[in-house]
């Protein structure tokens, strides 16, 4: 395994991300009525947190200096 796995900023970042849209999608869920279109910005935010990675470790955010 590498030195730096999942100890740089553009796994952070996506991290942080994903970590956001579950909490959205969480909340869009406890409301009363549900709000699916809560819920669905959350689910989007997940999948977007892929692209915040992918487009990080392409421009070379994705190496640790450490």
């Amino acid at each position: 395994m590498s030195d730096n796995h999942g100890n740089t900023p553009a796994a952070w970042s996506a991290v942080v991300v994903a970590l956001l849209g579950f909490v959205v999608g969480a909340l869009g869920l406890m409301l009363s009525p549900v709000n699916m279109t809560i819920f669905w910005v959350g689910v989007a935010l997940g999948v977007g947190s892929l692209l915040v990675y992918v487009v990080m470790a392409k421009m070379g955010f994705n190496s640790s200096s450490h």
